[in-house]
């Protein structure tokens, strides 16, 4: 009896164990049917989106086609017009001149019928002969010279279908950052990421990049398959570029765009100083600061927006400020997409000037809605006296005027002998000390205090310029073609004592 009452009990365990890996295939198979909804949900979306970029672009392109067909209608009314006023003058001075002939002919006094009739039969001639070939025919036919050849776009439209990605593209398209799941909570940080939804290319592992929260060169501190990764023992109050790229066998991806974060103020007393990279582990995603609240999203310069600061008991002025600076100075670029036509960029969109002897405005890339940052510009050009202004603007600014002409920008112009504050076309704070080839303009936006601070040659230039600052800023300057302006890039000395910045930032670029 022991034997068989063994036996089936190790039948028993074997049987215990395939139903407990059908379980576990019926939880993966439920899971399925959640992600083919959520799948679907999502490519549908794209397919519409996809359709109705179409859509929008045959209207437009049929708007167009509709303009030339009334551009023709137009030419056409106006030369068959022109002809109808041209023969109608020509008919009737012939018909004066024939109403004027048969009075003549009933003239009897021969005498002096024959003195005219010479002269009259010359001009009846020249008349009949201006009525020559080509008078009477029409200049403009009806019919309009137009053929929609529509049949190669039917054929494609008839044609548009769902493609397997083959061999000539199989390299991973660039992941898509879920800014949702992404927060960070004090010095960590949890970044989650996912693959376009009609990407169907294979994806082998992700390699995940943060810089070192000093404007620094980027490094990987995560290749594996999992699509979130949290990286615990950042530095506390600083912040940090990151961004991922897919691989597979044949090759890795684009970069994804880059997230700019900011960790949390330390609450100790002093700042947490672990080494860079630190070991990751992935853990639970952590809500405490998630990107849909207290995180500021705004679009970023490509590369460190902010500085790495400490906290300070008491005000400073701008000139010891710049002075405590701990970390490097920012570089950032300027914004081809929303400058004016008239402004030229050179060396990465670090450098700009103009071909106009007028004022043409251009912006960064970013816009600061919270904390403190600052960021210097190198007069690398400057000629024959002009007035270039620095400062910050609405994303809506006027481009083809000085900033500070309208109420969307804070600004100092400044020739080589003084400056002045504008805003809305009001000029304060005239103040001694200009600007020659070589100076730096350094501008201070502190939004926990609401001002903005200009300095030249790390010199403070007037008082606090303005106060009561509050919304979405972004770094300006106005300059002509005897100016060429760039972003600065270098480093500043000694200890930390500034403010520090805001909690929470972070931005995708």
């Amino acid at each position: 009896l022991l034997p068989l009452q063994s036996q089936l009990s190790q039948a028993l365990n074997g049987l215990s164990d395939r139903a407990k890996e059908a379980k576990e295939f019926l939880v993966q198979l439920r899971n399925m049917v959640q992600q083919i909804q959520e799948n679907s949900v999502e490519f549908e979306a794209c397919l519409v989106a996809q359709c109705d970029a179409l859509i929008d672009a045959l209207n437009r392109r049929k708007a167009q086609l509709l303009s030339r067909v009334n551009k023709e209608h137009e030419h056409k009314l106006k030369v068959v017009r022109d002809q109808i006023s041209h023969c109608t003058v020509k008919l009737r001075q012939t018909t004066g001149l024939m109403e004027y002939c048969l009075e003549v002919i009933k003239e009897n006094d021969p005498s002096g019928f024959l003195q005219i009739s010479d002269a009259l039969i010359r001009r009846v001639h020249l008349t009949e002969d201006q009525w020559g070939k080509g008078t009477l025919t029409p200049r403009m036919t009806t019919d309009f010279d137009l053929n929609l050849d529509n049949a190669p776009l039917l054929q494609s439209i008839h044609q548009l279908d769902f493609v397997q990605m083959k061999v000539s593209s199989p390299v991973p398209a660039p992941p898509i950052l879920q800014l949702e799941e992404c927060c960070t909570h004090n010095n960590s940080a949890t970044l989650s990421w996912k693959q376009p939804p009609l990407s169907t290319v294979q994806v082998e592992g992700y390699i995940l990049e943060l810089d070192d929260g000093n404007g620094g060169q980027f490094r990987e501190v995560y290749v594996g398959k999992e699509t979130m990764c949290t990286v615990d023992g950042l530095h506390f109050n600083s912040t940090y570029s990151a961004r991922v790229k897919a691989f597979n066998k044949s090759g890795v991806s684009p970069y994804s765009k880059t997230l700019v974060l900011q960790t949390s103020e330390d609450t100790q007393s002093e700042e947490q100083t672990l080494p860079f990279p630190v070991p990751l582990e992935r853990s639970q995603l952590r809500r405490m600061s998630p990107f849909s609240s207290t995180l500021n999203l705004q679009p970023s310069f490509s590369g460190r927006s902010y500085f790495e600061l400490r906290s300070s008991a008491h005000q400073l002025s701008l000139h010891s400020s710049l002075q405590s600076l701990n970390s490097a100075v920012a570089w950032f670029s300027f914004d081809p997409s929303s400058a004016h036509a008239d402004i030229i960029f050179s060396n990465d969109n670090l450098t700009v000037t103009c071909n106009s002897y007028d004022d043409r405005v251009v912006l960064g890339k970013t816009g600061f809605s919270k904390g403190l940052h600052y960021w210097e510009l190198s007069i690398d050009r400057y000629d024959n006296h002009p007035d270039p202004a620095f400062g910050v603007a609405r994303i809506d600014v006027l481009k083809d005027a000085m900033l500070g002409k309208d109420d969307k920008a804070w600004a100092m112009y400044v020739d080589n002998n003084r400056s002045w504050f504008m805003h809305n076309n009001s000029h304060t704070n005239r103040t001694e000390g200009g600007i020659t080839k070589g100076a730096t303009v350094g501008v201070l936006l502190d939004l926990t205090r609401r001002t903005l601070t200009f300095s030249i040659n790390e010199d403070q230039q007037g008082p606090v310029a303005f106060e009561n600052l509050e919304g979405l800023f972004f770094p300006a300057v106005s300059l002509n073609r005897n100016v060429q302006v760039r972003a600065w890039s270098g480093s500043l000395e000694q200890g930390v004592t500034l403010p520090a910045v805001g909690r929470g930032d972070l931005a995708v670029t």
